[in-house]
């Protein structure tokens, strides 16, 4: 398993920005487009492509494009919802799949509401959006779902990481002969006793949508 935090000066500026308390649903939903567009970039550093001959004003060449089959992009709900705009606007020939997850509060443990997904992934580099990489629970079911359908290798795009998170997905993928990246914004210090990252941003979902009462 490889961990990539991006260590970029507007990535550093756009997460700050985030972590505000003061900063209305609205901007955050922005920013949080803005700086997934931005970890997409080097989280696709590996993407597969082939090459094609096209023909310019001036002369034939040769250009690379996707290969076949195409990247999956699947944002974990609620969350990972506010998050696919980004990516898609890097990659819009990217297909989109949806997996719904909720986790419980007190046993901290994932379970699964909606899939929306092909039945096989095999040989599919698949991106995986969710933006807080917690306890890790979430993420891993996600991952095993992935791998049990054929993935080739699954990339976690997350705004904010937890050590105890990453702890976690190195135990599950270290040692088995899956190709897993996580690529983050930051790691933080610590969870609490809620499983919230601290210091963190918040509930996403929350501020990505608001609360409905």
């Amino acid at each position: 398993m490889r961990t990539l935090v991006i260590d970029h000066p507007l990535v550093a500026h756009k997460l700050g920005r985030l972590r505000s308390e003061q900063t209305s649903s609205a901007t955050f939903r922005l920013l949080a487009e803005e700086l997934v567009t931005l970890l997409a970039y080097e989280a696709t550093e590996t993407l597969l492509v082939r090459p094609v001959e096209i023909t310019t004003p001036v002369a034939t060449c040769t250009v690379v494009e996707m290969a076949e089959p195409k990247p999956l992009v699947v944002p974990i709900l609620r969350a990972g919802l506010g998050m696919l705009n980004g990516m898609v606007k890097l990659m819009p020939t990217a297909e989109v799949g949806f997996l719904g997850m909720v986790r419980d509060e007190t046993s901290l443990l994932a379970t699964t509401y909606a899939d929306r997904l092909p039945h096989d992934l095999s040989q599919r580099q698949v991106f995986v959006l969710d933006p807080m990489l917690a306890t890790g629970g979430t993420l891993i079911a996600a991952i095993d779902l992935l791998l049990e359908r054929g993935a080739r290798d699954v990339t976690a795009i997350c705004l904010l990481a937890a050590p105890e998170g990453l702890k976690r997905l190195e135990e599950a993928y270290g040692d088995r002969d899956v190709d897993v990246t996580v690529v983050t914004a930051a790691v933080d210090s610590h969870l609490n006793e809620k499983g919230y990252i601290v210091p963190g941003l918040g509930d996403a979902g929350d501020r990505l949508y608001g609360v409905a009462e």
